[in-house]
């Protein structure tokens, strides 16, 4: 099958062209322009630069989120588009399950965590067991204090929050181990992995019910209830 992955969670857009398994091309771009203004032209290049048009398309997969509210939007909406256009199914992938699955066969459990803002930290637990990881917890928003209370080292953490947890790691000794930066950005290589092994098998989300996972509410909706 062949996949158009997006992963817009993070400031370090990405998207990638899979043929199964074998991952075709892929562009990330870590810079300070906004999702709206950069996504459809990364894809639009990734597909002339592989060789690909549209109509050889067969599936697509998007990362859903936690992560920043705008960027989901923009890749939940591209990715909405894309489906209802061409006619393709598409798999959402949790960004916390993606960034996990940058650290296959790890021997100890693996915690990613991805800066909320506003004082919080979004994550969840994993561990390796047979040929993927398992989450052993449920997503989460916390403060950054209260994330590190629940880690149990040795337990191997990734991803952009980690420098708001760093204060906090002492408290849990010498067991936390900080993975390499590239493991901790999200990619759009492994969304596209996981979102193949679920559009094969069956787990495809309708283009209208595509939504972002947020686990908060947005600034906009708490300015609402404020009134």
């Amino acid at each position: 099958m062949r996949v158009l992955a997006l992963e817009t969670a993070t400031l370090a857009g990405s998207a990638a062209l899979l043929d199964g398994d074998r991952v075709v091309g892929t562009s990330l771009l870590d810079i300070e322009l906004t999702h709206s203004e950069r996504l459809m032209a990364m894809v639009d290049r990734l597909l002339v630069d592989c060789g690909w048009s549209v109509s050889r398309l067969e599936g697509l997969a998007v990362s859903i989120g936690p992560g920043s509210f705008t960027g989901l939007r923009i890749g939940v909406a591209t990715a909405k588009g894309l489906a209802l256009a061409l006619g393709l199914p598409v798999a959402s992938v949790p960004t916390l399950d993606a960034l996990a699955a940058n650290l296959p066969f790890a021997s100890i459990p693996v915690c990613p965590l991805i800066d909320a803002r506003k004082g919080e930290v979004y994550l969840a637990l994993y561990e390796w067991s047979g040929d993927r990881m398992e989450r052993r917890s449920d997503y989460l928003a916390l403060a950054p204090r209260a994330a590190v209370k629940l880690l149990t080292p040795p337990v191997i953490v990734l991803g952009d929050g980690i420098e708001a947890c760093r204060p906090f790691f002492a408290e849990r000794g010498p067991g936390i181990r900080i993975a390499s930066s590239p493991a901790g950005t999200p990619s759009a290589a492994v969304v596209g992995r996981l979102g193949h092994a679920m559009l094969e098998s069956g787990k495809i989300v309708d283009a209208d019910a595509l939504v972002p996972m947020y686990l908060r509410p947005s600034e906009a909706e708490l300015r609402a209830r404020r009134g």
